[in-house]
């Protein structure tokens, strides 16, 4: 079928029911639902069979739904309505929640349900959850409803009293910052974080902190720590520790309240965010890992298990900052002084990485020269990892990875990759030629040709056709909740199969030979310097995509990259029965215009 997904955003979910649609042989296109464009248009244009809203904010007008199959994807379970259905779900505490897939009509929520699974809901914040079980759930939903909409057979289930088994429908209204607001003199640490959990990433708690108003952003126990309620007590790595009754909470970001007339706001480290407002306080290590009882946060945290070391990070976001590129280039090398065969680089459950900090970036006294630093530090951590020759370094991807967190996992041995994660390999939607030794590794898997049409596309995929195209080795069919243990037990009978050590020696040989020939540091001179003039020009288009990115901006059409994706190449591939990585093919970009093209926007939420 021809499909076309409507959205407020081409954020996670969309970019997932994108790739996972388009592996499923369906030609996919996406149309953006902008205030000034008329939506019914752009569907003529498009003339689906099937209309899909996987994130969308407004309602779909009527000329449309009346003239088109339209499925919106809920995030809710079946009776469930309104705008804010995860918000209230995270913040009451729910331990199960859903995903529908229902037909557009008039009312909201309303029309008759074509699909609703079921997932469980993990103390997470809202958007790790969104990105996971309910993606999963969304996912597993959007599939059942197209293949029961493409039969042609099934009737789908009405909402409303004249149904046989009806359930009864929940409203929810809109949670609002009266409802979100934390008392810091009666709640406890447990309604604080689902407080803090439910409004993370969007849309915040408004508090007051140091005498300003803030959104708080993120929330982690801390059992250690007391205090009065309400006291800020230590940092670390960015974030602040608050008291609550009965304990304390990690904050690790904030944003400052919007004044009339002035920019959006975006989130920064709230220690940055807070600057001379933050009162001396101690900044805290990280804790000893090897003690998993003591209840704390940390972003960077390393344990071992007999001859694997397993270094975790957690980045909000799934952006590197300077700073915290540092932090874990050290972090790395003290994994690398451990007797261990194998090294598990990644997160416990989200985001792997994006690259660079924008947020940081575009805070900085000079965005030229933050830039130039951030990218720096990023390209020694892969250089460490890619220069590691005494023992098997494993890259586990979790959750999302783009851009130069991409390139940071490809530097790695083998990449492991959980099955619900979507992957951007390119750099072009933010003006950048990109670095991350990129010229290097990615041809190494892929080869020269689907380098060149993998970031000349820029389109998001799966971890099975990453797969099929070699930039992953191992797809880990598993939930979010499950992911790390799985790649331990992975990781130890890596370690323990007898053909590791010759392994390691080969891989220490090919460096050599590779020195010998083209040296590493000739592919990072070559991308840098490409990097270094964008980043020098204020006029490139890299400067105008970042501040359009960090401040939320809606583009002014439908970035035409998405468009693409259900055009040549792709349609006539899905319509021929092609394999999955020849469906995801379109005509690519050549990589020396890649820096000039300011046509893309992206948003993750």
């Amino acid at each position: 079928m021809h499909i076309l997904l409507v959205a407020s955003a081409f954020n996670s979910l969309t970019q997932r029911v994108h790739v996972e649609l388009r592996d499923h042989g369906h030609t996919v296109a996406v149309e953006l639902a902008l205030p000034e464009r008329p939506l019914a248009e752009a569907v003529r244009r498009h003339a689906p069979d099937l209309v899909l809203a996987p994130m969308l904010k407004t309602a779909i007008p009527r000329e449309v739904w009346a003239a088109y199959p339209c499925f919106i994807v809920h995030p809710g379970p079946f009776g469930d309505r309104g705008p804010s259905s995860l918000d209230w779900a995270i913040q009451r505490g729910a331990d199960r929640w859903g995903v529908t897939v229902l037909q557009a009509v008039e009312d909201m929520d309303a029309g008759d349900v074509w699909a609703s699974v079921d997932c469980v809901v993990p103390p997470v914040g809202k958007s790790d959850l969104y990105r996971g079980e309910m993606a999963d759930a969304a996912l597993t939903a959007v599939l059942l409803a197209v293949e029961r909409f493409a039969s042609g057979t099934h009737t789908p289930r009405p909402q409303g009293p004249a149904h046989a088994e009806y359930t009864p429908v929940r409203i929810r209204p809109y949670l609002d910052q009266s409802v979100r607001r934390i008392d810091w003199d009666a709640d406890s640490t447990e309604t604080v974080l689902r407080k803090l959990r439910a409004a993370d990433s969007q849309p915040g708690v408004l508090d007051v902190v140091c005498g300003a108003e803030w959104y708080l952003h993120g929330g982690h126990p801390e059992g250690g720590l007391r205090g009065a309620p309400g006291e800020l007590l230590a940092t670390r790595a960015g974030a602040i520790c608050r008291a609550t009754t009965d304990g304390a909470v990690w904050i690790p970001e904030l944003r400052r309240r919007r004044a009339p007339g002035q920019p959006p706001t975006y989130k920064l480290p709230a220690a940055q965010a807070l600057g001379d407002r933050l009162p001396s306080l101690p900044e805290l290590a990280a804790p000893d890992c090897a003690d998993p009882r003591r209840r704390t946060w940390t972003d960077i945290a390393y344990r071992e298990e007999g001859s694997v070391g397993v270094l975790s990070f957690s980045f909000p976001g799934g952006a590197m900052s300077t700073t915290q590129c540092r932090r874990l280039l050290d972090a790395y090398r003290q994994a690398c002084a451990r007797p261990t065969s194998v090294l598990v680089l990644g997160g416990q459950r989200d985001f792997f990485s994006n690259g660079i900090h924008l947020n940081v970036i575009d805070a900085a006294q000079d965005p030229a020269a933050e830039s130039w630093a951030n990218i720096n530090a990023v390209d020694d951590l892969v250089e460490a990892v890619l220069t590691t020759t005494d023992r098997l370094v494993v890259a586990a991807v979790a959750g999302n990875a783009a851009a130069g967190g991409m390139m940071l996992a490809l530097a790695a041995d083998e990449v492991w990759c959980r099955a619900g994660a979507v992957l951007n390999p390119h750099y072009r939607l933010m003006g950048l030629y990109g670095s991350e030794y990129w010229t290097y590794t990615l041809p190494r898997r892929v080869g020269a040709a689907t380098a060149d049409r993998l970031l000349g596309e820029a389109l998001p995929m799966s971890a099975a056709s990453a797969h099929d195209l070699g930039l992953v080795d191992r797809v880990v069919d598993c939930g979010p909740g499950d992911f790390a243990a799985e790649v331990g037990r992975l990781a130890a009978r890596l370690a323990a199969l007898p053909g590791s050590p010759s392994r390691i020696a080969a891989k220490k040989a090919e460096l050599e030979r590779q020195e010998c020939g083209e040296p590493l540091a000739a592919f990072r001179e070559r991308e840098l310097t490409r990097m270094r003039r964008t980043f020098d020009d204020p006029d490139a288009p890299y400067h105008a995509l970042r501040r359009a990115f960090v401040h939320k901006r809606r583009p002014q059409s439908t970035p035409p990259h998405l468009d693409l994706a259900a055009t040549t190449a792709t349609r006539a591939a899905a319509g021929a029965g092609a394999d999955r990585s020849t469906r995801a093919r379109v005509t690519g970009t050549a990589l020396d215009d890649l820096s000039r093209r300011p046509d893309g926007w992206y948003e993750e939420s």
